[in-house]
Parts: C-alpha cells; structure tokens; sequence
C-alpha cells in the first residue's frame, strides 16, 4: 500500500516517466536473453550516443525554460568540440574540457547579448553563431594532433557487476557519470527549487515575474549562459571521450536533433534524457543489425538517420507539446 501512495503523489508526468523506465528494463532484459553480449554491445552504443544529445538537449532546455530560443546549440557544440580537443592536445585532457565549457558559455553569452540587450530576432543569432562556428573551426583546424592521455573508464564497485545493466550504466567514462548527474539535478532544480519556479516564471510570464521582483534580464543571462556551457561540454564530450579526435563538421547536425528531443522531453530533463536514449537504441539497432548484414545499408543512409528522425519527430510531436509561453519573445520593461 506504501508503494501505491507514493505512486499517486507523483505527477503525471514524473509517472509517464517511471513507466517508459521500467519499460524499458523489462525489454532491455528479454533482449538480454535473446540477443546475449549483442544487446550489450547496442545499449552500450544507445549510453555512448545518447549522452551529447541529452547534454545539448538541456541547453535547449535551460534557455527556453528562461524565454530564449537556442538554434545555435550546433554551433556551441563544434566550438566546443574543437576547442576542448586542441585544448587537450595542448595542456592535457582536464584543461581541454574545461576550455570547451568555457567557450560554450562565452557563445551563449553572447547569445544572451543578443537575444535580451539588443532584442535581435533569437532565430537569426543562433543561426549566425552556428555560421561562425563551421567556418573557424574548419580555418583554424590542423591535422596530425594527439590528445595528452585519454579518458579513463570508472567501474562502480557492486553495480558493474548487475547483469546487463552494470556494463551498460556503470562502466563509463567520467563525463558520461556527470551527465547523468547534471540531467538528475537540473530536473529537481528546475521543479523543486525558487529558482526553478523564478526560471520558468521568466519564461511563461516574465511581466509577472518583474512584477514579484524577479530580474528578468539576469535570469535569462545567467541561464543563457549557463546553458552554452553545458552545449560546450556536451561538444567536449565528443571530441574528447567519445571519439578522441576532431574532424570538421563532427556534430554533424546533433545540436538540432538536440531541440526534437527537447521538444519530444516537453521541455522535461527527465523526459529529454528518455528521449535522447530512444534516439540511441534506434541508432545501436541499425548499426549493429547492418553490421550483422541482417540488412545492408549504405553507410550514407545511416547518417541520415538522425536527420530523418528530427523531421519524424517535429512533425509527430510540435503540435502536441506547448513550449513555454515566453519562448523567442524579448521583453521589455514597462
């Protein structure tokens, strides 16, 4: 009875939210059974692609939770991706990522700049950013360099060993563990804390939140900002643990298949992250289903894959979700 109480507490969503986990569990394992290490080796891709997505999917959550919309997350993540790389190159891999989160956060600075100071269209200064950041990243880009070391992986002691899931979630490198971390507290600051609630005030009523005393222009900048950091890291994540390399145009389109997660989430950490695993499983399914020549598809299709699947998921769920009130709209201060 105790588990059927806290169970009618939880809101629908938070609900929903439980469901498709344990869903997904109870699949993960009959897979298990079936497809033994092969269902290792796909989830183990789904974690692997899907941890860049869900950090620049709570980018896009953090701005238009505070009234900014961020189409230059692609951008933010190249720079990042490029800068933490050539940063690890350089002074070791801890620097390069901090350097990637730093000039993330300097882009949505800017970003922030634009949007709340002076009032350019949101669309147009994303979409400069995300100019800017494919041309100097291919100037400035020079082949033949090597990181200082490489990422090392962390086994939690007891849960690595879990059946399936242990090599799956517990066997990871260090980004990946803060990943989840951030995804786990951003979700419970934004719903759970004054600042949430003075967050998505600013970007559903942000006349009514000035009203209460809540700045709206600091909220958005702080936010903003806050957000291309994680983008940043999101970009150094790929450059520096996923791939340890960097070639032009790495993203490859994943900062806007970050938004149709943000917008299937409902602007929902929690939601972004399931989704963002969704979009990983279905692409470890492909993958290892070609590799198996269960079917044979060129390799150009599959990297249309996330492309297609952004346009499936615009089109099945924008009409659906309601994005904040305040969403792409300056304000300003009567």
């Amino acid at each position: 009875m105790g588990i059927v109480n806290a169970l009618r507490r939880l809101s629908p969503d938070s609900r929903n939210t439980l469901v498709a986990v344990l869903t997904g569990l109870v699949a993960a394992y009959i897979a298990y059974g079936i497809w033994d290490f092969k269902a290792t080796a796909v989830l183990g891709f789904m974690v692997r692609y899907s941890t860049p997505l869900a950090l620049a999917a709570m980018c896009g959550i953090l701005c238009e939770r505070s009234g900014v919309v961020n189409i230059g997350i692609e951008g933010q993540m190249l720079v990042g991706a490029f800068v933490a790389f050539f940063g690890a190159t350089w002074a070791g891999i801890v620097f390069g990522v901090v350097a990637g989160v730093v000039v993330g956060a300097l882009l949505g600075a800017f970003l922030a700049v634009c949007a709340v100071s002076w009032r350019i269209n949101q669309i147009i200064a994303g979409t400069v950013i995300n100019i800017l950041a494919a041309g100097v990243t291919s100037f400035f880009y020079r082949q033949g360099r090597t990181m200082k070391g490489s990422m090392p992986t962390w086994e939690i002691p007891l849960l690595k060993d879990i059946p399936l899931l242990g090599k799956v979630f517990f066997q990871n490198q260090p980004l990946t563990y803060l990943t989840f971390a951030i995804v786990i507290v951003l979700q419970v600051m934004l719903f759970r804390t004054p600042w949430g609630l003075r967050t998505r005030a600013v970007g559903e009523h942000p006349s009514a939140a000035d009203t209460v005393g809540v700045n709206v222009s600091l909220y958005r900048y702080g936010n903003v900002a806050a957000g291309g950091a994680l983008a940043g890291l999101a970009g150094a994540l790929l450059s520096v643990e996923a791939t340890g390399t960097f070639e032009r145009g790495m993203t490859s389109g994943r900062g806007f298949l970050a938004l149709a997660i943000m917008i299937m989430g409902r602007w929902r950490p929690s939601l972004a992250w399931a989704a963002a695993l969704f979009f990983g499983l279905l692409n470890g399914l492909v993958n290892q289903l070609n590799f198996e020549r269960v079917i044979d598809v060129p390799p150009q299709f599959i990297g249309m894959l996330p492309d297609v699947l952004t346009i499936v998921v615009l089109a099945t769920f924008a009409g659906r979700v309601r994005a904040p009130a305040a969403s792409g709209q300056p304000y300003t201060k009567e």
